[in-house]
């Protein structure tokens, strides 16, 4: 439920803006829908009449998160997800801006499909939505959408969801295409023939367990391709998710290139291993798989150097008849959007990570690739804020999610820090009591 939107006075906290690499004790002043001001001693001086002042006791108050990959049912799938429901999902994680997948019923490839998402969603979602749009029609990988036309429509960026372009002469003609109106293509990296049956990582553990395994090689002898094609075109290049050090190292070289690339990692990849699927555990089947606990080392510190940009969901809500299956035949996806930062904080915890890198990755950097208001704190800017107790300790309980789905990875994981009150456009739309 959408609170009034009197000004706000968020008190006594301890202010991180990544966008501006600011952490300090101080106020933070929203009115009329945008940040006023944020510094010591705004209490002191006086508010507007009818604030309403928050102590905040010390806790992180920060831009709301940007979640780049999530999965939402609207149109063909509602029965999995809503924009409602993903809304309120997203609010109770501190997620202010959810980018949805083209991957609906039908696909997101033409411009009235995304001027109905954003419909859709300013009529039902309690956080804002941006569509990805598909980078080819059906996203059948055959034939490039009308990439200018989606993105004067509103689409942020594009994108085939979970499918990768396997002719490279396709994707020759994305990129260059894409270049000239600026747009950000965003490719899923693996190479279907390479995949094949596989269900989980290839290596030990899968032999162990009987299953199919994917090779890394899926991942980044697709990753090779489409950089060698960026360094042919000029176009600008995501990769949507990469999960292991091969690949760290090809992204590498093409920034220390000059290419116009980035990276998201999921935070699944990051805070959990191929060991985690245990007795053929379906919540953990995810698509790219599971790594080993070397390559998601290999990620966390390849995100404190900043050389992976984006943390992000992978949010993909599955529903009980396709996830309680035989592994094998269990639907790939997890739930994710609203356990995201909760379970980024692990890596705070852990001191692996500084708490400003980590909001930074799942904030400003989302922002500034697709060309967003949020992800800052700075006057003038859009008032998506949340506040963070990142110390609470508390059990996940799937059944307590806000999501239509409950496939989650971390069903009764111990947590430490939650979020204490999602702010949009200088309204509360969630408080944790």
């Amino acid at each position: 439920m959408l609170f009034d939107r009197r000004p706000i006075l968020l008190a006594n906290a301890r202010i991180i803006d990544p966008s501006r690499d600011l952490d300090f004790p101080g106020d933070l002043l929203i009115a009329d829908g945008v940040i006023r001001d944020a510094k010591r001693g705004i209490s002191a001086a006086g508010v507007p009449e009818g604030t309403e002042i928050i102590d905040c006791r010390g806790h992180v108050v920060a831009p709301g998160l940007i979640d780049m990959r999530a999965f939402v049912g609207e149109p063909g799938a509602e029965h999995r997800e809503t924009l409602s429901s993903a809304s309120y999902a997203a609010a109770a994680g501190g997620v202010t801006t959810i980018i949805s997948q083209p991957d609906t019923s039908p696909a997101v490839d033409d411009p009235a499909v995304v001027d109905f998402v954003q419909r859709r969603a300013r009529d039902t979602a309690i956080v804002h939505v941006h569509p990805m749009a598909a980078l080819t029609k059906g996203l059948k990988g055959e034939e490039m959408s009308e990439i200018g036309l989606l993105k004067a429509a509103g689409a942020v960026a594009f994108t085939d969801g979970a499918r990768s372009i396997v002719n490279a002469q396709v994707m020759r003609r994305v990129l260059t295409y894409a270049r000239d109106f600026e747009a950000l293509i965003v490719h899923h990296t693996e190479d279907p023939n390479l995949v094949g049956e596989g269900v989980m990582n290839e290596g030990e553990f899968a032999a162990r367990l009987g299953l199919m395994g994917v090779p890394k090689a899926a991942e980044t002898i697709m990753l090779e391709r489409d950089l060698r094609l960026v360094a042919l075109t000029g176009g600008r290049y995501h990769a949507a998710s990469l999960t292991c050090a091969e690949s760290l190292e090809v992204l590498r070289r093409a920034k220390d290139a000059g290419l116009p690339v980035t990276a998201s990692a999921s935070i699944n990849h990051l805070t959990l291993n191929e060991i985690d699927i245990g007795h053929y555990r379906t919540f953990f089947k995810l698509a790219p798989p599971l790594r080993a606990e070397e390559d998601r080392k290999a990620l966390v510190a390849a995100l404190a150097e900043g050389l992976i940009d984006v943390v992000m969901s992978d949010h993909n809500p599955q529903d009980v008849e396709v996830k309680r299956l035989p592994f094998a035949e269990a639907a790939f996806g997890a739930v994710g959007i609203e356990t995201m930062l909760a379970a980024g904080l692990r890596l705070v915890h852990s001191g692996d990570l500084k708490l400003p890198a980590l909001l930074k990755a799942m904030s400003t950097r989302p922002a500034e690739l697709l060309g967003l208001p949020g992800g800052t704190l700075r006057p003038g800017a859009p008032a998506d804020v949340i506040v963070i107790d990142t110390d609470v300790p508390w059990i996940l309980d799937r059944n307590e999610l806000k999501s239509k789905c409950r496939n989650t990875p971390f069903d009764e994981a111990r947590m430490q820090g939650r979020v204490l009150r999602t702010i949009v456009s200088g309204r509360t739309v969630y408080e944790y009591v």
